[in-house]
């Protein structure tokens, strides 16, 4: 059985060189509704988190200016557009979840959203809660901390996940595993084993670390495995992001409409945020947002699966000769979700590969012209409006969508994924290899 549909597509990925591939299956007029999902539970999820929000400012007194919202901010970006992008048409702008609080990247709001929802049905359950309109402050009381330190909360992860579901977990008073796989950083298994989490390192890479994981919390009936791969609560958690999304360009007077299209460029791993966002955006702006993932030229398993002949089991990288190498740990994935693969079928616009030393020539930049810090996997998406106007399947892309009349009033909007709590001298290190290819 072939490894995609496309022979011609594993030739071009073996190469392991950044190219885009437009999805030959997306459609500007699909919602993606014949999954299950819709706009309604993007609605319930947002509730919930409104719902929590008083616990979270108390758990959390960093969010006490934005009332217990988790969210980041629609930031322009002048100086860098004007510096490497001359040539772009329309306006450049990032969405920072590279500064999201709590958990510092694009999974805290999925990740919080899951750990919430767990932990509100066992407060249901046991009386804690009478209705959702009770007061959730109850939930850090010593009543609800004694309830939930009888269960655990595990979770695999190359780092962002593990630090969302880990931070959030254990401020509630859960027990917390987080399995962790090789491309993990170090620091990030430090600050989570600071706040009292289990790290369990794991020698092979992310999928391994999931299957390991997910078999470890199966065996205990009291513990509660966050799936990354297979999860509608994370999914719509991270979707509540497109009606923030939605308030804040209203808020700046951005137009989203046949005249003014938003290109949105999301980092991506194996899929759960990315397709969560990227779902949202589709059900509050239909066919005027076009949405593109960003993977490592060593590790693009979301390309792969949305190719695949059976997106319900998709093939892995090393398949077509990759080896997930990558300096993006929070993208250094072999093989991706399969049911955002089928969620997606119709929705993703395409995928653009990046190399590692474009990720740190554009952290470098945006830190050189914007005084913005992120990590490398944040830096992902700022190939996106380059390759989409640049390549020929770019090109044909914006034909077919009979886009081209619009590219000048158009919005291109890089999401950022990863930054806030990296440590200074890693940091330091991000900016110095940046500055050397800049210089080189």
């Amino acid at each position: 059985m072939p490894i995609t549909k496309d022979p011609q597509l594993n030739q071009t990925l073996a190469q392991g060189k950044p190219f885009l591939w437009a999805n030959p299956d997306f459609d500007s007029a699909a919602k993606g509704l014949e999954h299950g999902l819709s706009m309604d539970d993007i609605h319930q999820a947002d509730a919930r988190l409104r719902r929590f929000a008083p616990l979270l400012t108390k758990l959390f007194p960093e969010l006490e200016q934005a009332e217990g919202l988790i969210e980041s901010e629609l930031l322009a970006i002048p100086a860098m557009q004007k510096q490497q992008f001359t040539d772009l048409p329309g306006r450049l702008m990032v969405k920072g979840d590279h500064a999201l609080p709590v958990a510092g990247s694009i999974k805290a709001r999925g990740g919080i959203h899951e750990v919430l929802c767990h932990a509100e049905q066992l407060a249901f359950e046991q009386g804690l809660l009478r209705n959702e309109q009770d007061d959730y402050l109850k939930l850090t009381e010593a009543d609800a901390r004694t309830l939930f330190s009888q269960y655990e909360i595990a979770v695999s992860s190359t780092g962002n996940l593990g630090l969302s579901i880990g931070i959030i977990s254990a401020a509630l008073g859960f027990r917390v595993v987080v399995h962790m796989s090789v491309e993990a950083k170090q620091w990030k298994k430090e600050r989570l084993r600071n706040r009292g989490v289990t790290v369990v390192e794991h020698s092979e890479d992310y999928s391994a670390a999931v299957a390991a994981g997910r078999a470890a919390s199966d065996a205990d009936p009291n513990s509660y495995f966050v799936d990354d791969e297979n999860s509608p609560r994370l999914f719509l958690g991270y979707a509540v992001a497109a009606l923030r999304l939605q308030q804040q360009l209203q808020q700046q007077q951005i137009a989203v409409d046949a005249e003014h299209p938003l290109f949105v460029y999301i980092p991506c791993g194996v899929g759960g945020a990315p397709g969560g966002i990227n779902f949202g955006l589709k059900q509050v702006f239909g066919p005027h947002v076009h949405c593109f993932f960003a993977e490592p030229v060593q590790a693009p398993c979301v390309l792969m699966g949305m190719q695949a002949t059976d997106k319900q089991h998709p093939p892995s990288v090393y398949e077509v000769g990759l080896q997930v190498d990558t300096e993006a740990d929070g993208l250094a994935v072999s093989m991706a979700s399969g049911w955002v693969c089928t969620v997606l079928e119709k929705l993703l616009s395409g995928v653009v590969t990046v190399s590692d030393d474009s990720l740190f020539r554009y952290l470098y930049q945006l830190w050189q012209t914007e005084g913005l810090e992120i990590e490398p996997s944040a830096a992902a998406g700022f190939n996106g409006p380059l390759q989409l106007l640049n390549s020929a399947e770019g090109q044909s892309y914006l034909q077919d969508q009979k886009l081209d009349p619009a590219m000048s009033r158009a919005t291109h909007l890089i999401w950022t994924t990863g930054g806030l709590f990296v440590p200074a001298e890693e940091m330091q290190k991000f900016q110095q290899r940046g500055a050397a290819l800049e210089d080189a």
